[in-house]
Protein backbone atom coordinates (compact mmCIF):
# COMPACT_ATOMS: atom_id res chain seq x y z
CA UNK A 1 0.00 0.00 0.00
CA UNK A 2 1.25 3.75 -0.86
CA UNK A 3 2.01 6.18 1.77
CA UNK A 4 -0.79 8.39 0.26
CA UNK A 5 -3.46 5.92 0.53
CA UNK A 6 -2.27 4.85 4.04
CA UNK A 7 -3.04 8.27 5.21
CA UNK A 8 -5.89 9.00 3.23
CA UNK A 9 -7.38 5.64 5.11
CA UNK A 10 -5.76 7.10 8.51
CA UNK A 11 -7.57 10.70 8.00
CA UNK A 12 -10.76 8.74 7.34
CA UNK A 13 -10.59 6.42 10.05
CA UNK A 14 -9.87 9.95 12.32
CA UNK A 15 -12.74 11.16 10.98
CA UNK A 16 -14.95 8.25 11.54
CA UNK A 17 -13.80 8.38 14.83
CA UNK A 18 -14.61 11.94 15.79
CA UNK A 19 -18.12 11.51 13.88
CA UNK A 20 -19.05 8.35 15.82
CA UNK A 21 -17.68 10.51 19.49
CA UNK A 22 -20.48 13.04 18.22
CA UNK A 23 -23.13 10.88 17.47
CA UNK A 24 -22.67 8.74 20.95
CA UNK A 25 -22.02 12.13 22.68
CA UNK A 26 -25.59 13.77 21.18
CA UNK A 27 -27.57 10.32 22.08
CA UNK A 28 -29.74 11.51 24.69
CA UNK A 29 -30.27 15.25 23.02
CA UNK A 30 -30.94 12.91 19.50
CA UNK A 31 -33.17 10.40 20.88
CA UNK A 32 -35.54 13.56 22.88
CA UNK A 33 -35.29 16.01 20.37
CA UNK A 34 -34.88 13.97 16.79
CA UNK A 35 -37.04 11.59 18.17
CA UNK A 36 -40.24 13.60 18.17
CA UNK A 37 -38.98 15.92 14.78
CA UNK A 38 -39.02 12.41 13.00
CA UNK A 39 -42.86 11.88 14.58
CA UNK A 40 -43.69 15.46 13.90
CA UNK A 41 -42.72 14.95 9.63
CA UNK A 42 -44.00 11.61 9.43
CA UNK A 43 -46.84 12.19 11.17
CA UNK A 44 -48.07 15.41 9.86
CA UNK A 45 -49.58 14.96 6.04
CA UNK A 46 -49.10 18.67 5.13
CA UNK A 47 -47.20 22.31 6.26
CA UNK A 48 -49.85 24.26 8.01
CA UNK A 49 -50.03 26.19 10.54
CA UNK A 50 -50.70 23.22 13.80
CA UNK A 51 -47.52 22.11 12.24
CA UNK A 52 -45.18 24.63 12.69
CA UNK A 53 -46.65 25.10 16.19
CA UNK A 54 -45.60 21.79 17.00
CA UNK A 55 -42.36 22.64 15.47
CA UNK A 56 -41.79 25.37 17.43
CA UNK A 57 -42.95 23.58 20.70
CA UNK A 58 -40.28 20.71 19.92
CA UNK A 59 -37.62 23.43 19.08
CA UNK A 60 -38.06 25.22 22.45
CA UNK A 61 -38.37 22.02 24.65
CA UNK A 62 -35.02 21.12 23.34
CA UNK A 63 -33.81 24.66 24.67
CA UNK A 64 -32.83 25.88 21.08
CA UNK A 65 -34.05 29.35 22.34
CA UNK A 66 -37.55 30.85 21.59
CA UNK A 67 -35.24 34.13 19.35
CA UNK A 68 -33.47 31.65 17.83
CA UNK A 69 -36.70 29.17 16.96
CA UNK A 70 -39.12 32.32 16.19
CA UNK A 71 -36.03 33.28 13.50
CA UNK A 72 -35.92 30.18 12.21
CA UNK A 73 -39.71 29.05 11.79
CA UNK A 74 -39.82 32.73 9.85
CA UNK A 75 -37.01 31.03 7.47
CA UNK A 76 -39.34 28.23 7.17
CA UNK A 77 -42.13 29.50 6.33
CA UNK A 78 -40.37 31.35 3.68
CA UNK A 79 -38.81 28.51 2.27
CA UNK A 80 -41.89 26.70 2.01
CA UNK A 81 -43.70 30.03 0.59
CA UNK A 82 -40.72 30.08 -2.05
CA UNK A 83 -40.25 26.62 -3.06
CA UNK A 84 -43.93 25.77 -2.91
CA UNK A 85 -43.32 22.77 -0.92
CA UNK A 86 -46.33 20.55 0.58
CA UNK A 87 -44.90 17.59 1.90
CA UNK A 88 -42.83 17.62 5.50
CA UNK A 89 -40.27 15.62 4.87
CA UNK A 90 -39.00 18.10 1.82
CA UNK A 91 -38.73 20.47 4.74
CA UNK A 92 -36.52 18.60 6.81
CA UNK A 93 -33.30 18.75 4.81
CA UNK A 94 -34.00 22.66 4.57
CA UNK A 95 -34.38 22.86 8.39
CA UNK A 96 -30.64 20.55 8.65
CA UNK A 97 -28.95 23.49 6.74
CA UNK A 98 -30.05 25.88 8.20
CA UNK A 99 -29.65 24.95 11.34
CA UNK A 100 -25.82 25.02 10.26
CA UNK A 101 -26.25 28.23 8.93
CA UNK A 102 -27.13 29.48 12.50
CA UNK A 103 -24.19 27.19 14.28
CA UNK A 104 -21.53 28.59 11.68
CA UNK A 105 -18.64 30.56 12.36
CA UNK A 106 -15.75 31.32 10.27
CA UNK A 107 -12.87 28.51 10.72
CA UNK A 108 -11.02 31.21 12.19
CA UNK A 109 -13.77 32.33 14.93
CA UNK A 110 -13.80 28.26 15.26
CA UNK A 111 -10.14 27.28 15.87
CA UNK A 112 -8.36 28.55 18.70
CA UNK A 113 -6.32 31.95 18.43
CA UNK A 114 -2.39 30.91 18.44
CA UNK A 115 0.23 32.97 19.16
CA UNK A 116 2.75 32.65 16.14
CA UNK A 117 5.63 34.66 17.84
CA UNK A 118 6.23 33.15 21.43
CA UNK A 119 3.63 32.09 24.40
CA UNK A 120 0.11 31.62 23.78
CA UNK A 121 -2.05 32.17 26.87
CA UNK A 122 -5.41 31.31 27.03
CA UNK A 123 -7.80 32.26 30.06
CA UNK A 124 -10.44 30.16 31.66
CA UNK A 125 -13.45 31.93 33.40
CA UNK A 126 -16.70 30.56 34.44
CA UNK A 127 -18.85 29.73 37.49
CA UNK A 128 -17.77 26.51 40.09
CA UNK A 129 -19.38 23.41 38.67
CA UNK A 130 -18.85 23.92 34.90
CA UNK A 131 -16.06 21.60 34.19
CA UNK A 132 -13.60 24.27 34.30
CA UNK A 133 -10.75 22.50 35.60
CA UNK A 134 -11.45 19.14 33.65
CA UNK A 135 -11.49 21.30 30.60
CA UNK A 136 -8.16 23.16 31.30
CA UNK A 137 -6.42 19.27 31.60
CA UNK A 138 -7.70 17.76 28.68
CA UNK A 139 -6.85 20.70 26.70
CA UNK A 140 -3.13 20.22 27.96
CA UNK A 141 -3.40 17.32 27.22
CA UNK A 142 -4.12 17.87 23.58
CA UNK A 143 -1.85 20.69 23.11
CA UNK A 144 0.46 17.68 24.19
CA UNK A 145 -0.31 15.51 21.85
CA UNK A 146 0.25 18.23 18.83
CA UNK A 147 3.87 17.84 20.48
CA UNK A 148 3.48 21.46 22.42
CA UNK A 149 4.71 22.30 25.50
CA UNK A 150 2.15 23.26 28.45
CA UNK A 151 2.22 25.20 31.27
CA UNK A 152 -0.99 25.78 34.08
CA UNK A 153 -1.81 28.34 36.24
CA UNK A 154 -3.76 27.87 39.19
CA UNK A 155 -5.25 31.31 39.45
CA UNK A 156 -8.47 29.72 41.50
CA UNK A 157 -7.02 30.53 44.79
CA UNK A 158 -10.78 30.94 46.61
CA UNK A 159 -12.45 27.45 46.13
CA UNK A 160 -11.23 24.84 48.50
CA UNK A 161 -9.25 22.12 46.67
CA UNK A 162 -8.95 23.79 43.20
CA UNK A 163 -5.38 24.05 43.15
CA UNK A 164 -5.41 20.25 43.97
CA UNK A 165 -7.41 19.45 41.14
CA UNK A 166 -5.26 21.12 38.95
CA UNK A 167 -2.19 19.40 40.09
CA UNK A 168 -4.01 15.94 39.75
CA UNK A 169 -4.87 16.57 36.29
CA UNK A 170 -0.98 17.91 35.75
CA UNK A 171 0.46 14.77 37.29
CA UNK A 172 -2.11 13.05 34.63
CA UNK A 173 -1.28 14.85 31.64
CA UNK A 174 2.87 15.26 32.52
CA UNK A 175 1.78 19.29 32.67
CA UNK A 176 3.73 21.57 35.41
CA UNK A 177 1.71 23.97 37.52
CA UNK A 178 2.41 27.06 39.02
CA UNK A 179 0.61 27.62 42.14
CA UNK A 180 0.75 29.83 45.65
CA UNK A 181 -1.16 28.84 48.37
CA UNK A 182 -5.12 29.04 49.08
CA UNK A 183 -6.09 32.37 49.65
CA UNK A 184 -3.22 34.17 47.67
CA UNK A 185 -3.49 37.29 44.83
CA UNK A 186 -4.83 34.93 41.93
CA UNK A 187 -2.71 38.14 39.70
CA UNK A 188 0.25 37.09 41.57
CA UNK A 189 -0.03 33.65 41.01
CA UNK A 190 -0.49 34.69 37.16
CA UNK A 191 2.73 36.82 37.32
CA UNK A 192 4.46 33.96 38.31
CA UNK A 193 3.44 31.63 35.65
CA UNK A 194 4.09 34.06 33.01
CA UNK A 195 7.57 34.35 34.48
CA UNK A 196 7.99 30.57 33.96
CA UNK A 197 6.51 30.14 30.90
CA UNK A 198 9.37 32.84 29.26
CA UNK A 199 12.42 31.04 31.15
CA UNK A 200 10.89 27.98 30.25
CA UNK A 201 10.30 29.00 26.68
CA UNK A 202 6.85 26.82 26.50
CA UNK A 203 4.41 27.10 23.93
CA UNK A 204 1.03 27.58 25.72
CA UNK A 205 0.04 28.70 29.05
CA UNK A 206 -3.38 27.63 30.28
CA UNK A 207 -4.85 29.83 33.17
CA UNK A 208 -7.43 29.01 36.08
CA UNK A 209 -9.37 31.26 37.30
CA UNK A 210 -12.12 31.66 40.25
CA UNK A 211 -15.43 30.17 39.31
CA UNK A 212 -16.96 33.80 39.69
CA UNK A 213 -20.55 34.72 40.06
CA UNK A 214 -21.58 37.43 37.48
CA UNK A 215 -22.62 39.71 39.94
CA UNK A 216 -19.90 39.73 42.22
CA UNK A 217 -17.90 43.02 41.28
CA UNK A 218 -15.10 42.43 43.62
CA UNK A 219 -14.45 38.67 41.31
CA UNK A 220 -14.92 40.71 37.84
CA UNK A 221 -12.33 43.33 39.68
CA UNK A 222 -10.04 40.55 40.25
CA UNK A 223 -10.18 39.72 36.54
CA UNK A 224 -9.66 42.68 35.07
CA UNK A 225 -6.15 42.60 37.11
CA UNK A 226 -5.27 39.39 35.87
CA UNK A 227 -5.88 41.07 32.35
CA UNK A 228 -3.46 44.00 33.08
CA UNK A 229 -0.90 41.77 34.51
CA UNK A 230 -0.90 38.73 31.58
CA UNK A 231 -1.03 42.03 29.16
CA UNK A 232 2.03 43.88 31.02
CA UNK A 233 3.93 40.42 30.57
CA UNK A 234 3.16 39.60 27.54
CA UNK A 235 1.65 41.84 24.84
CA UNK A 236 -1.51 40.88 23.11
CA UNK A 237 -1.92 38.40 25.96
CA UNK A 238 -4.41 36.49 26.73
CA UNK A 239 -4.87 35.28 23.68
CA UNK A 240 -8.05 33.24 24.09
CA UNK A 241 -10.65 33.95 27.11
CA UNK A 242 -12.75 30.62 27.29
CA UNK A 243 -15.87 30.64 28.99
CA UNK A 244 -16.77 27.54 30.24
CA UNK A 245 -20.22 26.48 30.54
CA UNK A 246 -22.20 22.95 31.52
CA UNK A 247 -25.04 22.00 28.84
CA UNK A 248 -26.58 20.29 31.61
CA UNK A 249 -28.25 23.86 32.80
CA UNK A 250 -30.33 24.73 29.72
CA UNK A 251 -30.67 28.41 29.05
CA UNK A 252 -29.00 29.13 32.37
CA UNK A 253 -25.97 28.35 30.82
CA UNK A 254 -27.24 30.90 27.86
CA UNK A 255 -27.76 33.79 30.42
CA UNK A 256 -24.04 32.99 32.24
CA UNK A 257 -22.63 33.17 28.67
CA UNK A 258 -24.57 36.78 27.93
CA UNK A 259 -23.31 38.16 31.73
CA UNK A 260 -19.86 36.96 30.97
CA UNK A 261 -19.36 38.22 27.44
CA UNK A 262 -20.57 41.87 28.46
CA UNK A 263 -18.07 41.61 31.58
CA UNK A 264 -14.97 39.54 30.63
CA UNK A 265 -13.90 40.17 26.90
CA UNK A 266 -14.63 36.10 26.33
CA UNK A 267 -13.67 35.28 23.23
CA UNK A 268 -14.87 31.71 22.87
CA UNK A 269 -16.68 29.17 24.68
CA UNK A 270 -16.58 25.43 25.75
CA UNK A 271 -19.69 23.42 25.92
CA UNK A 272 -19.26 20.20 28.54
CA UNK A 273 -20.92 17.76 29.83
CA UNK A 274 -23.06 17.42 26.29
CA UNK A 275 -23.68 13.96 27.09
CA UNK A 276 -25.30 14.29 30.00
CA UNK A 277 -28.26 16.56 28.56
CA UNK A 278 -31.14 15.60 26.49
CA UNK A 279 -30.93 19.06 25.68
CA UNK A 280 -27.79 20.19 23.27
CA UNK A 281 -29.88 22.44 21.62
CA UNK A 282 -29.00 24.97 24.07
CA UNK A 283 -25.61 25.09 21.45
CA UNK A 284 -27.39 26.30 19.06
CA UNK A 285 -29.24 28.85 21.32
CA UNK A 286 -26.24 30.58 22.23
CA UNK A 287 -24.45 30.31 18.88
CA UNK A 288 -27.41 32.02 17.02
CA UNK A 289 -28.16 34.80 19.83
CA UNK A 290 -24.56 35.32 20.63
CA UNK A 291 -21.79 36.51 18.45
CA UNK A 292 -19.43 34.23 20.57
CA UNK A 293 -18.15 31.32 18.66
CA UNK A 294 -18.03 27.63 20.11
CA UNK A 295 -14.48 26.23 20.46
CA UNK A 296 -14.95 22.74 21.58
CA UNK A 297 -17.73 20.43 23.20
CA UNK A 298 -17.17 17.87 25.97
CA UNK A 299 -18.61 14.85 24.60
CA UNK A 300 -17.94 12.41 27.77
CA UNK A 301 -15.52 11.56 30.39
CA UNK A 302 -12.60 10.36 28.71
CA UNK A 303 -9.41 12.33 27.82
CA UNK A 304 -9.85 12.91 24.02
CA UNK A 305 -14.08 13.61 24.13
CA UNK A 306 -13.15 17.46 24.39
CA UNK A 307 -13.43 17.33 20.26
CA UNK A 308 -13.51 20.69 18.79
CA UNK A 309 -16.44 22.13 17.64
CA UNK A 310 -18.15 21.93 14.39
CA UNK A 311 -21.61 22.82 13.25
CA UNK A 312 -21.77 20.13 10.25
CA UNK A 313 -20.78 17.49 12.15
CA UNK A 314 -22.68 18.52 15.49
CA UNK A 315 -25.91 18.94 12.98
CA UNK A 316 -25.78 15.89 11.16
CA UNK A 317 -24.68 13.90 14.07
CA UNK A 318 -28.06 15.20 15.75
CA UNK A 319 -30.17 14.08 12.65
CA UNK A 320 -27.91 10.47 12.00
CA UNK A 321 -31.12 8.78 12.95
CA UNK A 322 -33.60 11.08 10.48
CA UNK A 323 -32.33 9.44 7.42
CA UNK A 324 -32.20 5.50 8.52
CA UNK A 325 -35.66 6.03 9.87
CA UNK A 326 -37.10 7.56 7.31
CA UNK A 327 -35.68 5.32 4.86
CA UNK A 328 -37.21 2.28 6.99
CA UNK A 329 -40.57 3.80 6.94
CA UNK A 330 -41.03 4.15 2.81
CA UNK A 331 -39.48 0.24 2.84
CA UNK A 332 -42.90 -0.64 5.46
CA UNK A 333 -45.13 1.34 3.02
Amino acid sequence: MSFFKRLKESIASKTEAITNKFKDGLAKTRDAFVGQVVDLFSRRKKIDEAFFEELEEILIGADVGVNTVMELIDELRAEVKKRKIEDPAELQPIMTEKLVGLLKGSEEQTSLKMNPNGITVILFVGVNGVGKTTTIGKLAWRFKQEGKSVLMAAGDTFRAGAIEQLEVWGQRVGVDVIRQGAGSDPAAVMFDAVQAAKQRNVDVLLCDTAGRLQNKANLMEELSKIYRVIQREIPGAPHETILVLDATTGQNALQQAKLFGEKSGVSGLVLTKLDGTAKGGIVIAIRSELSLPVKFVGLGEKMDDLQEFDAEQFVHALFAGLASEEGESEEEA
